[in-house]
């Protein structure tokens, strides 16, 4: 028997017995040991150059280890070990909070800006396996803004070529609506918001909180009252969001700048950053955006989809 498959044999039986003692979190401690299983199998390929072509002993592998420990040690289960290795060659301090069955549902994908945008969303919004499937499931990564280059920002715990927050906006915004409803106004677009506020701060990114609806601006003797205000606390700022039924009009622009402006002087704090806009439209037109170069406000559209 090579020393490979020993250490592999040394690595699960620990495991099995620290589950049986609970010394340590077991989600940790079984993903270190699948991780650590995963570098064992690569060796014992050759390398990793080697390790991408040869699967003939994973399949001897995972007949022994199947008959020893059962079928969680089966073929499918020690290639995605192999692969969380080559795909998470280091291992950080956060992935406590993590379980393999999270990576389980991350490592078939294969483009590593949309593996890194969900593990890096379960982290932020500390989702079970199931939100995460209902994540996937919504095609939140395709729906991004920007999509390129997203780096695993908690996983390798660098602040390096960091995403900008604003690019992590969905477009479109789905919204959720009863299909019993006939008409859809701002008012009512508004409220379905309202009634899934969680929801929809994930879908605009990380660091939402919300502030309030419709809050009075004084200016003169007129009352203006935006849509929504949020706060984001990874911005340090307010945003101001604005909803529009039909197409976003130059009307609209102005509307979202001029409110950006009012918080700016009147309301925000000196220790708060610029405030943001955000305009939630049913369609855009492409050729008035080419016009609005403003790094604070940021125009996306919604779909409605069946509660």
């Amino acid at each position: 028997m090579d020393k490979y498959y020993k250490n592999i044999q040394q690595l699960i039986t620990d495991n099995l017995v620290y589950i049986k003692k609970q010394e340590i979190s077991v989600n940790h401690h079984t993903l270190l040991t699948y991780h650590e299983i995963g570098r064992q199998l690569i060796e014992a390929q050759g390398g990793k150059e080697k390790a991408k072509y040869g699967n003939q002993l994973i399949k001897e592998y995972s007949i022994k280890l199947t008959n020893e420990y059962g079928k969680s040690y089966d073929y499918r289960s020690l290639f995605r070990m192999r692969q969380l290795y080559l795909s998470f060659p280091k291992v950080a301090t956060l992935w406590r909070q993590l379980s393999w069955s999270i990576f389980r549902e991350l490592l078939p994908i294969k483009n590593e800006s949309k593996r890194n945008y969900y593990l890096n969303s379960v982290i932020e919004h500390n989702f079970s396996v199931r939100q995460l499937k209902e994540y996937i499931k919504s095609n939140a990564f395709e729906r991004l803004i920007k999509k390129d280059n997203i780096k695993l920002k908690h996983i390798d715990n660098t602040n390096e070529d960091e995403s900008d927050i604003l690019d992590m906006i969905k477009n479109p915004i789905l919204i959720a609506i009863d299909k019993s409803v006939d008409k859809i106004t701002e008012k009512a677009l508004k409220q379905f918001i309202l009634d899934q506020i969680e929801k929809t701060m994930r879908e605009l990114g990380i660091g939402f909180a919300y502030v309030g609806s419709e809050i009075p601006i004084k200016i003169g003797d007129k009352i203006l009252k935006p849509d929504l205000v949020f706060f984001n606390i990874e911005l340090n700022c307010y945003v101001i969001l604005e909803l529009k039924i039909k197409e976003l009009t130059i009307k609209d622009i102005g509307q979202i700048e001029f409110y950006v402006k009012v918080y700016d002087r009147d309301i925000k704090k000196p220790h708060h950053n610029s405030t943001i806009g955000i305009t939630i439209s049913q369609r855009i037109d492409k050729d008035i955006i080419n016009y609005n170069d403003k790094n604070n406000i940021k125009h996306t559209t919604y779909k409605i989809i069946d509660k």
